[in-house]
């Protein structure tokens, strides 16, 4: 282990363990941490029930909405989130059962326009009213670059653990951790460790200036080390890894042999909804959902200090079971004041239900890429895999209303079109790697994103074939792709990208940034085009799958849904 990484631990270890053993304490400091461990059970009782709540990738959903589920063999659609009432849900769980940890693992800043007005302040009341006991980093922490960060999650008043996030120093030198990396909390007698990691692949799948001053290290760097340090100094009962690297990711950690002695991995970003616990060789995974429409409840049935029995359930944020809390629906209600004209602005409508569940093809994603190529006029239309946003069902008058608030739900980041060349050659290899970030055999290979989607190419392609074997066909404009041509192409300016880059694809030639941004180009086309109704047009055909897939996992006791 590295000087610095010692330095840091006996910094924050200090702090991680204040959960610590009640043993030899006087009678302040056994109160002391009882208050911090949110426990009214008296000091020594050691049998009952320790819940856990998860929740994750909220992206700034701070009102019900529309949910997306695949029930019976179809879409269906209901109301579901809210802060307000996920707030009154664990409200309602911490007051049958005192002994209740609550944790969100990450992307709380990003993903609405409240959010991007506000840089994130708007989201710290709320979030501090809620009271959670931990925190984990999400890939989207960065979305105001560094400091803004730190001072976003400096403003939550419980801890933040991510033990693979560091100072970068420059040159290539690392420096001390930018939070603990571990946490413990104490209940009926069990010390439970919490440990922290996020996504090490946010440089190349967010905009690279975004972590500008971070350095990122893969976990299984350091997971032993802290997973010894919790089990043999801090003498932890259960370990649980708060993670925000996908589920893919998630899988593979926790059959690495170095996840050893971890219970659990309480995992976010891919915005899957694991309703029972995935078992691995060394860990069980859960990951509960996205946009505040779910927790994942974990209760451990404890006697005599001891965890004898566990249960895992998904719970549903229903807004009519679970009435809004008020305190929080006061503090969402003046926070939003100021900007509500502007995010209820209707900037068109839709006459399909939109939505971006589906790995391969997504009426969002049809509407924004068609809205790209018909204001660029180029070739080849591109729009990066994303996964926030929940869905949007028409109105009693059939139409789905697109509103300005809606458009930053879509695209949080309102970045300027960028234009540019690339020959035919370079296509293919780029696809294939595209596919493989989705797709790879091996799960810790594969990025948290969906397919990138495009207009004005179509691609025929075997998920499940070696890299380089995985494209069957393309084609642009319905022609064969001619090697030697060039083809032009569009996506959003991504700040850091070398100029020859766009969307990850290399060799660009002559790329410029427009002065129009895809907030611009998606009311201009809304303004010619609405009511729009945008079809998924087939351009992307999977030959050894399902169509309709709903996840980029195989292989496990999971499905969608």
């Amino acid at each position: 282990m590295k000087k610095t990484e010692r330095r840091n631990f006996i910094k924050t270890g200090i702090l991680a363990g204040v959960g610590g053993s009640l043993a030899s304490f006087t009678s302040d400091t056994k109160q002391k941490v009882q208050e911090e461990n949110n426990s009214n059970l008296p000091i020594g009782e050691t049998t009952g029930t320790i819940t856990l709540l998860q929740s994750t990738d909220v992206h700034c959903q701070i009102h019900p909405h529309d949910e997306l589920y695949w029930e019976n063999e179809e879409l269906t659609f209901r109301k579901s989130g809210g802060y307000a009432h996920l707030a009154t849900l664990i409200k309602q769980v911490q007051k049958a059962n005192p002994n209740t940890i609550t944790i969100d693992t990450g992307d709380m800043f990003q993903g609405s326009e409240l959010s991007d007005k506000t840089q994130g302040q708007a989201l710290l009341p709320i979030l501090n009213e809620i009271n959670y006991d931990v925190y984990a980093p999400g890939n989207w922490e960065v979305i105001y670059y560094k400091d803004k960060m730190q001072k976003l999650l400096g403003g939550l008043k419980a801890p933040k653990v991510c033990a693979n996030m560091y100072h970068d120093l420059g040159e290539g030198k690392r420096g001390e951790l930018i939070f603990q990396p571990y946490h413990i909390v104490t209940k009926l007698g069990v010390k439970i460790g919490f440990l922290g990691y996020t996504d090490h692949l946010v440089p190349k799948r967010q905009p690279p200036a975004l972590s500008k001053g971070i350095t990122y290290t893969k976990p299984d760097e350091n997971i032993k080390y802290y997973v010894n340090v919790l089990k043999e100094q801090e003498q932890c009962d259960f370990i649980i890894i708060l993670s925000h690297l996908g589920l893919s990711q998630q899988l593979a950690l926790a059959n690495n042999e170095e996840c050893e002695g971890v219970d659990y991995i309480f995992g976010g970003d891919t915005h899957e909804r694991i309703r029972k616990p995935i078992q691995c060789k060394y860990a069980k995974v859960v990951e509960p959902g996205a946009f505040g429409s779910f927790v994942g409840r974990l209760d451990l049935k404890v006697k005599n200090g001891k965890i004898i029995k566990e249960t895992y359930e998904l719970l549903e944020v229903d807004p009519k079971k679970y009435t809004a809390d008020k305190t929080v629906s006061k503090i969402i209600k003046e926070n939003e004041k100021p900007y509500l004209d502007s995010i209820n602005t209707v900037l068109g409508h839709s006459t399909l239900p939109l939505y971006r569940n589906f790995v391969i093809e997504n009426t969002m994603d049809t509407m924004i890429i068609e809205a790209l190529k018909w204001k660029t006029g180029v070739d080849i239309a591109l729009s990066n895999g994303f996964r926030f946003c929940p869905p949007r069902t028409p109105n009693a008058d059939g139409l789905v209303p697109i509103t300005q608030g809606y458009l930053f739900d879509m695209l949080p980041v309102n970045s300027p079109v960028r234009i540019g060349k690339i020959k035919g050659k370079s296509i293919k290899p780029w696809l294939e790697r595209e596919l493989e970030n989705v797709f790879a055999k091996d799960a810790s290979r594969r990025f948290g994103g969906w397919i990138v989607k495009f207009q004005g190419m179509t691609l025929t392609f075997n998920a499940f074939e070696p890299l380089g074997e995985k494209v069957v066909d393309v084609k642009i404009a319905g022609q064969d792709i001619d090697p030697d041509k060039y083809y032009t192409i569009c996506a959003c300016e991504r700040e850091g990208d070398p100029d020859d880059v766009l969307c990850r694809l290399k060799d660009v030639e002559g790329a410029y940034s427009e002065k129009y941004t895809l907030h611009d180009a998606v009311k201009d086309y809304l303004a010619a085009h609405s009511p729009v109704t945008p079809t998924p047009q087939g351009n992307i055909k999977i030959l050894d799958g399902d169509q309709k897939l709903l996840s980029q996992v195989w292989g496990v006791d999971y499905t969608f849904r």
